[in-house]
């Protein structure tokens, strides 16, 4: 980083500014203002217009101070399950549900043996940094910018000196990072500023108390990082950033601006509706993959699709969480492998309303598919009603994409073999039975499920906790219809003949 005499400081100061008010000059929640006298450094055009761009993003041109108040909630454990997450009213769904997962997914998988209700208040923090940080690492972007609100430079932090791991955060040559307040461009990180970074008793009362949407975005600040590893050494020094008042919507800024303005709208193609409903508050299926997956795209389907003549973007690759819904068994959308069929035994439910979270310490759940698993779902590619059988003039495609023999002759004996009576219809179970036989699944028939919901009246009562329970697959491919029970029909997107039977006989809500 160059040196600069105070004069030539003073001169760039003055030239940012100038260029700063220009830039945001008219533009809503963005303006001027002195938050910390004293300190004085511009922000950036990119940024003042990224984070306006963001906020008509989520929240379209008018933001309701309801919705507004129910996404105003910090990251907060439940206090009878150490790892679980409290929502405290419907909305922020889009952004706990996803973070829950990520956290569940590292204790299964990258931290196993730990037993749920011994985790320690420190693991918990830890685990939800770690989960924060592999959300933002797949925006894939050279640097991070998060999103804060002011914080004071403390004297008792200033009198406290830092230690070997606080200095490699607070020195400006080493760590490169530059807070921006987009009010008024205070908060130069540098080699004064070691109290902003490494002490979270140094929150100013912005954390908790309560404004209105327009003095949030007022007051909002941007720090640079260069890597993921400063970041979370950050939240750890700083953990009143997630835990205060505003820590999902300052994460869910974040991951926006980290990702880039352009490249969210790339992704999205259509932004005429807000991410963020602006009557019932709920997150769009774009914010929603966006946290699962780093790509701001509307669909669940594998890969694009052309619908029209209009190419819609869709997972492009196995994800790590897993994500269902209720919504698939009425035929609203149809849900791909890359989803269905995720790296890690955990994936997001979705209802009508609201997200919650399925798990499994059983890995074997997403062991790789065998011949048989890949054959069945290719056949139900084909079977978009779910009706256990195709056309006998589709059978040509469903071979070709087997890779199994398709010429036409052979082909045609083929459906004379499997629709012997002409009825002009393949049953799934005859042609497993000829191209497949005797083949076992990856898929253990009995596995332990367990279900979070982190809504406290959502839970017996009132308290957020795990449910726990015991499925069955079912020999049979005809499956029961549960219409009291959207939990039972939403597992069954996933698992068409299993039965569950939950310890504690209450049925978790998806609500």
């Amino acid at each position: 980083m160059g040196e600069h005499t105070k004069s030539e400081t003073s001169e760039l100061h003055q030239q940012q500014q100038q260029q700063y008010q220009a830039t945001t000059s008219g533009s809503a929640g963005l303006t001027p203002s002195a938050v910390d006298a004293g300190r004085s450094n511009a922000l950036t055009a990119k940024d003042a217009r990224e984070l306006q761009e963001i906020r008509n993003l989520l929240w379209g041109p008018n933001i309701r101070l309801d919705v507004f108040r129910r996404w105003s909630q910090g990251f907060e454990f439940s206090d009878v399950e150490p790892s679980a997450l409290v929502q405290k009213q419907g909305g922020p769904c889009a952004v706990i549900a996803p973070v829950q997962a990520y956290i569940l997914k590292i204790l299964i998988m990258d931290t196993p043996g730990h037993f749920l209700k011994d985790l320690t208040p420190d693991k918990c923090k830890s685990l939800l940094i770690q989960a924060l940080c592999t959300i933002l690492s797949k925006c894939k972007a050279q640097r991070l910018r998060l999103v804060t609100l002011p914080v004071d430079q403390c004297s008792e932090a200033k009198e406290t000196p830092a230690t070997d791991v606080e200095s490699d955060i607070c020195d400006d040559d080493a760590a490169n990072l530059n807070t921006i307040d987009t009010a008024s461009g205070s908060g130069a990180a540098g080699p004064d500023s070691g109290g902003d970074l490494s002490s979270s008793s140094c929150l100013t009362s912005t954390a908790d108390e309560e404004i209105s949407p327009e003095e949030y975005h007022n007051r909002l600040q941007v720090i640079y990082f260069n890597n993921i590893e400063e970041l979370e050494r950050y939240y750890t020094h700083n953990f009143d950033v997630l835990s205060a008042k505003y820590g999902v919507l300052l994460f869910m800024y974040t991951v926006l601006l980290t990702k880039g303005i352009e490249n969210v709208n790339s992704e999205l193609l259509d932004t005429s509706e807000p991410l963020i409903h602006n009557t019932y508050g709920y997150g769009s299926q774009a914010l929603i993959n966006l946290m699962l997956t780093g790509r701001a795209v509307a669909h669940v389907w594998d890969n694009d699709q052309d619908v029209g003549g209009l190419k819609l973007r869709g997972i492009d690759e196995q994800s790590d969480i897993g994500f269902i819904t209720l919504m698939e068994q009425m035929r609203y959308c149809t849900v791909g492998s890359f989803y269905k069929n995720p790296r890690n035994p955990v994936w997001v439910m979705g209802s009508e309303t609201h997200l919650t979270v399925l798990f499994s310490n059983e890995k074997r759940l997403v062991s790789p598919e065998t011949p048989s698993e890949i054959a069945r779902r290719v056949f139900k590619s084909y079977d978009p009603d779910g009706n256990n059988f195709i056309p006998t003039p589709v059978l040509q495609d469903v071979l070709a994409a087997l890779d199994l023999v398709s010429e036409a002759e052979y082909v045609e004996i083929m459906q004379r073999r499997l629709d012997p009576e002409g009825l002009g219809i393949i049953l799934l179970n005859a042609f497993m039975d000829e191209f497949f036989p005797q083949e076992k699944r990856s898929t253990p028939d009995t596995f332990d499920l367990m279900h979070y919901n982190g809504i406290p009246g959502s839970n017996e009562g009132n308290k957020v906790r795990y449910c726990k329970g015991s499925a069955i697959l079912l020999e049979t491919d005809l499956k029961s219809v549960f219409v009291s029970n959207p939990l039972m029909t939403c597992l069954q997107t996933k698992w068409p003949n299993i039965e569950m039977n939950w310890h504690d006989m209450r049925i978790p809500s998806m609500n």
